[in-house]
């Protein structure tokens, strides 16, 4: 029989906007929604769109500045550094996201979906602040199963407009999206000197190769290679 060959998947590198542009895609998302807020964690915490969604109030450490994911991508849990710029607007968040809950709590409501088995074995805790999103939808739903009335986290579909909007607004012309400001922060880490183990952990990837992609995106730029053109005189 014949060797199967398989193809190798191309590897593509990763859209990375220069620290310019974040300031004007950031300049471009003032808003009433917390979006702006969201893409802040996406650039300063490297957190990827749906773990941002889905953070929960006990997942966010004010006094260590530190950031838990849990189940992420491979179902790994891990913690990443919570950026100071963050603090402030996700303290108001935060008190928004609570009289949010207390409004619910004193109409039946306040309940939110728990990870595995545990509403079996804590069936209060779905009820209770520390397992409150951070980021709560704006409407509620019944639970078909238990008839809960009960709030989903706010659907990641709302960031991913915003960022495609401002992207425009701001006249970036790259093909830029929510997944692009992790891309940025791991960049710039790089540039900033931080190892390279170091931010394999901040982006929770389980090989070190994947996090090596970054390494040639900076080696395209200014702190790479300097072209032999460039010792030429200028032209006339």
């Amino acid at each position: 029989m014949d060797e199967i060959v398989r193809a190798k998947r191309t590897r593509h590198l990763p859209v990375v906007l220069s620290r310019a542009e974040v300031g004007q895609l950031f300049e471009q998302l003032d808003g009433p929604t917390p979006t702006r807020l969201m893409a802040l964690l996406l650039y300063g915490s490297g957190l990827r769109l749906l773990e941002c969604a889905r953070l929960r109030v006990q997942d966010v450490d004010f006094e260590r500045r530190v950031v838990t994911v849990r189940a992420g991508k491979g179902d790994r849990d891990r913690r990443t550094l919570l950026p100071h710029t963050a603090i402030k607007p996700l303290r108001e968040q935060l008190a928004h996201a609570r009289a949010l809950h207390k409004s619910d709590t004193q109409n039946g409501m306040g309940w939110v979906e728990l990870p595995n088995a545990l509403a079996e074995k804590y069936p209060q805790a779905g009820r209770e602040w520390p397992w409150q999103w951070v980021f709560p939808a704006t409407r509620a739903y019944r639970d078909d199963k238990t008839g809960q009335r009960r709030r989903h986290h706010l659907h990641e579909s709302v960031l991913q407009r915003a960022v495609k909007q401002a992207v425009k607004d701001a006249g970036i012309p790259k093909k830029a999206t929510c997944h692009t400001l992790r891309h940025s922060f791991a960049t710039h880490l790089l540039e900033d000197g931080y190892d390279i183990r170091t931010i394999q952990e901040l982006l929770g990837h389980k090989d070190v190769a994947t996090t090596m992609i970054y390494t040639h995106v900076l080696n395209q730029g200014q702190l790479g290679v300097r072209s032999p053109a460039d010792h030429l005189g200028s032209p006339e």
